[in-house]
């Protein structure tokens, strides 16, 4: 008999702790939603920002992937409605043959975006890195942000805490595996977003201050 409670409340307290592990695991998501719950926007209903940020998300062969192709095309929609009037590009630029700044900015020119009213972060690393170089490097202090809709929450969370009055546009996306595999690997990554937002850490690479924003602002203004 004793042994058969003993093992019924080990299973109790093995059960319980695990529902505790995962209470804790999900807190950091529910914050980034808690973060974003009122700034959540789309295209059309966008509130007027001077910058749009798109954040990078791959390519293939050199060109942007399906999934950052619809955050390019948000982006020049918001610059054709008037909504934004410059677009900051943020990706990865690690490796020589790897450059996500410029193929999104050859994007955008294809689809309508003057490439003087577009702006480069070549040290895009993650997201957190992005939005402290926007508003450090490049003095963004309110933006339009442009991901997919599993993404956009912790964009805004992060930028929120980096000091950038900021609002999300999640942009729509077929449900394949790569969607369904951005959503599990947000839970995880929320984990690093709160570190993130609570221990502020310094970008890869921070350098020096940038004129870019305010060159292409100041040049709509001549």
């Amino acid at each position: 008999m004793r042994f058969g409670w003993g093992s019924v409340r080990t299973r109790r307290r093995t059960v319980q702790a695990v529902m505790l592990g995962c209470a804790l695991a999900l807190l950091p998501a529910a914050w980034t939603h808690a973060s974003a719950a009122d700034r959540l926007r789309t295209t059309a209903d966008a509130p007027a920002a001077q910058v749009a940020v798109v954040f990078g998300a791959g390519l293939w062969d050199g060109q942007p992937t399906p999934y950052l192709a619809n955050r390019l095309d948000a982006a020049a929609a918001l610059y054709r409605a008037g909504r934004v009037k410059v677009v900051l590009v943020t990706g990865d630029n690690s490796r020589e043959e790897y450059d996500e700044p410029d193929a999104m900015r050859a994007y955008l020119v294809r689809h309508g975006v003057p490439d003087g009213r577009i702006v480069s972060d070549f040290a895009g690393f993650d997201t957190w890195d992005s939005c402290v170089r926007a508003r450090e490097i490049f003095g963004v202090k309110r933006a339009v942000l442009v991901s997919q809709g599993f993404h956009i929450r912790r964009a805004v969370a992060l930028c929120e805490s980096a000091g950038i009055e900021s609002y999300g546009v999640g942009v729509d996306q077929a449900h394949d595996a790569t969607w369904y595999y951005g959503g599990v690997r947000e839970v995880f990554a929320s984990g690093k977003a709160a570190l993130d937002a609570v221990f502020q850490p310094r970008p890869h690479f921070l350098g020096p201050k940038e004129e870019g924003v305010s060159r292409a602002l100041g040049a709509l203004a001549d």
